[in-house]
């Protein structure tokens, strides 16, 4: 009889979560919303030196050096070839303005107060750390980040680099941008803060990005989604094991939340495992809390993680 109960609770609440989806969805797409975006990079393959005078009237905010700087990368063979490269993967950026049309519809929708910025795309030698750059009213998206984990530019860099520099991930990492901005870097220096910062982004990307899959949110291949799913119970007991909740190791950073290989349990399945679980742990956390709790967005985006934690009575998938 109680598993009756519970059967019929949960079906009630998918379908109550389906419908303000649903809802959501509905008042997301009355916003109106101009995203006006220039494609620099283009501008800039087809510009000559007479034609520079035009192009930092145009973009006065992206010309801080001299002429002669500019003039000598116009003429450069390998920013010539850089060019050439991104014109033939974003020949068209029609895709991708549609996904950030419709981000930052769901944006003002959560955040009315925010003004959405002019999007401009660049390129910038391929400074992956960089690749995105939001201030207040300009978006600067690097396209040459974007052309595919098997391009030779990308030859150099360590596998779990060059896989995350692929246009799919382009929304998300806007969103990410888009994420400092809004969640309060947390004051405890506790894993547990830590996991939860992250978890914080990973569901506004939720809420932000309802029609992309998870491993769009978080940079996982569908591989590494699913080792994460299926371990989600042996990763949380082990951190519960080693006591990191509390911990102030700021070791703990790169073994579970900064991007690399692999997460690092110091056990033999630590090669199979993809980097950064303890963002994933963080987000389940958090999505354990909000399904729990009638907490707006923005109010549980400054809570303290102690909290969130405590009331979200998480309990991983076995």
């Amino acid at each position: 009889m109680r598993k009756s109960i519970f059967i019929v609770l949960s079906i009630l609440l998918v379908f109550f979560a389906c419908n303000q989806t649903d809802k959501v969805a509905a008042e997301v797409e009355k916003i109106p919303l101009e995203l006006k975006i220039s494609r620099f990079d283009r501008d800039f393959a087809k510009a000559t030196p007479e034609n520079l005078p035009q192009l930092r009237k145009t973009y006065p905010y992206l010309f801080p050096a001299p002429d002669s700087v500019w003039i000598q990368k116009m003429q450069d063979s390998l920013q010539i070839e850089l060019f050439q490269e991104v014109g033939k993967i974003f020949n068209s950026f029609e895709g991708e303005a549609e996904d950030l049309k419709l981000f930052f519809k769901y944006a003002k929708y959560y955040f009315p107060e925010i003004a959405t910025p002019k999007i401009i795309t660049v390129t910038n030698d391929v400074d992956y750390n960089n690749r995105i750059i939001l201030a207040d009213t300009l978006l600067l998206i690097g396209l040459d980040n974007y052309l595919g984990p098997q391009h030779k530019y990308y030859g150099g860099f360590q596998r779990y680099i060059a896989k995350s520099l692929d246009r799919s991930y382009l929304v998300s990492d806007v969103a990410s941008a888009f994420a400092k901005r809004v969640v309060p870097r947390p004051n405890e220096r506790t894993f547990l803060a830590r996991m939860l910062y992250f978890g914080k982004e990973l569901y506004l990307k939720d809420k932000l990005m309802p029609y992309a899959g998870d491993s769009i949110k978080i940079g996982y291949s569908n591989k590494e989604m699913d080792w994460a799913v299926a371990n989600e119970e042996p990763i949380w007991r082990n951190f519960i094991e080693q006591e990191h909740l509390y911990s102030t190791d700021n070791a703990l950073n790169q073994r579970f939340l900064e991007p690399s290989p692999f997460s690092k349990f110091g056990l033999e399945l630590d090669n199979e495992s993809p980097g950064r679980l303890g963002r994933y742990i963080g987000w389940q956390i958090v999505r354990a809390f909000m399904d729990k709790n009638d907490v707006p967005l923005k109010q549980m985006l400054k809570m303290p993680a102690d909290e969130i934690f405590k009331k979200s009575n998480y309990k991983p998938r076995s």
